[in-house]
This record gives structure tokens, sequence and C-alpha cells, in this order.
């Protein structure tokens, strides 16, 4: 019990104070086929770091609500809307698609900093220059955060291990994935890679919360995979090296290099996309510092596609009443068939459908009122160029 107490306190002390997720770790190409978005979708997404919030608006959505209740999350966005607003895309794409920015601190207080909101500023006044200007070894901003500190610490890994720092940078070349399954197997990457040590380490609870996986989630790829939450992470890894395309894997690239490449990176970092969003698409992203809970309550409209990323496999172990909560919050302001999509850490979540929300018709299960594309989501779920996910929901709420 004092081992879950501290693990949920750390978790939370992360979650709520920091930096967590410097890029998104979910794959917005799937999400556009989920949500089938057009010029009439109201979206609702958590934040994260706001690169799927600028994709959906490309993918043609009125309205994106980026909501998330860590404040640095927001503040990420708004200088990525700041950078767009105010930016060209050069300088844009040095800022974010390398990392850094060499004149960040002129550029910063004289174009950046005027607009954003008093809580930006401040966040960015403290960390800005570590984040941006660094000549150091962290000498990119997704070497940062919590996130990047791992993804930092996992680059003087493989770095420091001649064999493996070659082998990454011939898979990240290779053409194919037969020549990328080819240079995995010559290389034994993952003996190399997955130590016992490391293995161990990747069991630990403070590990994964450095990258946003909290003990709940631990627990259900525990319950469900052979070998637990390492063998899952092994076999993932894998997957991804020898038997996916790495070409446009812009997820896992930025994390062993710390930096995109002009081919190989998120929608809005493109230089034709850039200049959409700042020609006429920017203004239909707003960001909000709250709860999911109680922006929905606040809200006048009415949602079409709701995104809620994996968030609730945290929420259904720690708070479920505030899981409840959030579904009748849902249940209030979606509109008629609004899509619904998730992800999980486990293979068939459970926790979703008892719950009891209450409708114009009276009490009833989430269960009853969602309607499932199994067989869509399957498929998509395939397809993820992230494949850290252990399962995938495209759901449409009817029946309120």
């Amino acid at each position: 019990m004092a081992l879950e107490w501290i693990s949920r306190a750390c978790f939370s002390l992360v979650h709520r104070h920091s930096l967590v997720y410097n890029a998104c770790w979910e794959d917005p190409r799937i999400d556009r086929d989920a949500l089938d978005l057009n010029s009439d979708d109201d979206v609702l997404v958590i934040t994260s770091a706001g690169c799927n919030a600028l994709d959906y608006v490309l993918a043609g959505a009125r309205r994106v609500f980026a909501v998330d209740i860590n404040a640095p999350q927001n503040s990420l966005l708004e200088l990525k809307l700041a950078g767009i607003r105010q930016l060209e895309f050069p300088d844009f794409f040095s800022l974010f698609g390398r990392g850094r920015l060499e004149n960040w601190k002129y550029v910063y207080s004289s174009r950046l900093r005027p607009v954003l909101s008093p809580a930006a500023q401040r966040y960015w006044d403290r960390r800005g220059r570590d984040f941006f200007a660094s000549n150091g070894p962290r000498n990119s901003f997704y070497f940062h955060g919590s996130s990047g500190w791992f993804a930092f610490i996992a680059n003087r890994y493989v770095s420091r291990t001649r064999r493996l720092y070659g082998a990454m940078c011939d898979l990240l070349d290779a053409k194919t994935v037969d020549e990328q399954r080819e240079i995995y197997e010559r290389h034994n990457v993952r003996e190399s890679l997955f130590r016992p040590l490391t293995q161990w380490i990747l069991r630990r609870d403070t590990t994964l919360a450095l990258v946003g996986v909290p003990r709940s989630q631990r627990r259900q790829i525990d319950r469900g995979y052979p070998g637990g939450i390492a063998g899952f992470i092994m076999d993932r890894v894998e997957a991804v090296f020898s038997r996916r395309p790495l070409g446009d894997n812009y997820f896992w690239r930025v994390y062993l290099t710390g930096q995109y490449t002009p081919t190989c990176c998120p929608e809005y970092l493109l230089s034709d996309n850039f200049q959409r969003l700042k020609e006429s698409l920017l203004d239909r992203v707003s960001v909000h510092t709250t709860s999911l809970v109680q922006f929905l309550r606040n809200h006048s409209g009415r949602l079409s596609k709701i995104v809620l990323l994996d968030h609730m496999d945290w929420l259904y172990e720690n708070f479920p009443d505030l899981l409840a909560a959030e579904w009748q919050a849902i249940v209030d302001r979606a509109a008629p068939y609004a899509r619904v999509i998730w992800r999980s850490a486990g293979f068939a979540v459970d926790f979703v459908d008892p719950i009891e929300v209450r409708t114009n018709r009276g009490t009833s299960t989430v269960g009853d009122l969602l309607k499932y594309d199994r067989e869509l989501a399957a498929t998509l779920h395939a397809r993820d160029r992230v494949h850290t996910y252990g399962s995938f929901y495209v759901a449409t709420l009817a029946g309120t």
C-alpha cells in the first residue's frame, strides 16, 4: 500500500507540475481516419504536446478545443501557436523541428513572449533558455521535460554502445523493412539494448512515470502480456525497428535523435502546412487549462468529436468517481452521434461500459450508449506508427 501511494504521488507530481510530453505520442494519421473530420466538427482533445490539435485543424475541423489540467503542456501549445503567428518558417522549424534556436533570447523576448498568456510567459521565462538554447549535451528541446530526459538517457546509452549507435543510424536510414530487419538481426539489437539491468529499470514505476505511464497501466500490461511491461516494451521496439517502415515514423526518430527532419516530422512542421496555419487556420485552436469535466460543464456548445488519449487508464483505478463525472459531462455536451476515440495500455478495456450516466431517457450505462466500430479500430490500430498501446477504440455516442 505504501509503495502504491508513493507511485501515485510521484506520477501526480510529475503530471501536474512538469512538462511531461514534448511531442505527442498518438498517431494523428489513424486519428484522421477514425474521426473523419470535416468543416462542421468541433473537436475536444487533451492537449498533450499540442501536435495533434494542430493536425486536426489541418485535417479540416471547424474548431479544436485543447484542454489539459497540466499548465506546462498548454504553455507548449501556446508557444507553438505564437511561433506560427510571429516567425517565418526557417526559424519555426529550427525551434520545433531541430529543437533549438541560436538567437532564442532575442526571438523569445521580442517576438514570442508578447503574444503569450501570463501563465505561459512565466513558464517560458523560467524554462525557455534551458530547453531551446542549451549548448550542453542536452542541446535539443526534445531532450528536456520528463519524457525528454528519459529520451536523453536512452540516447546516451545507445551512443555509448558503439554497435548500437551504428545500428540505430543504419535503421533510420534504411529504405525498406527488409533492410531494417537485416540490420536489426545482424547487430543483435534486442540483446544489446535490453540487458538485464535495463529490463529491471523498465519495470520501475518511477521510470515509467517519466514517460507518462501510471502504475495502473503497468498493471494492465503485466496482467495481460507474457513477460509483463518489460517484455511488452521489448517486443514493441522490435516490431517498430524490424517489421514496420521507419521512413516516416517521426515519433521514434525524434526520441532517438533529438530532432525531426524536413521529410519526417509532424504535419504542422511541413512548410505548406505552416503557411496554411499562419494564413487562415490558427484561430480555430483554443487552449484551456482546466479539467475535462470543468471544461465540459462550462462549454456552451456541442462537441462532435472527442479525443480522450489514454488518460482513462489512470482515472479508473485512482479516481473512478471523476471518470464517471467525465462521462456524464461528455454525454451532456456531445452532439448527436458524436465520435469518441481513445487508447489504452490494456488489451481489452472493461471499465468504460459499466459506468452509469443520466440521459433524457433516464439512467443508462455508457456501454448502452456507445456503438463501437471494432473493425475500423482494429484496422487502424494495426497501422499505428507509434505501436506502444495495447488497444484503440472508435465509438459513436448515440441514444442519449
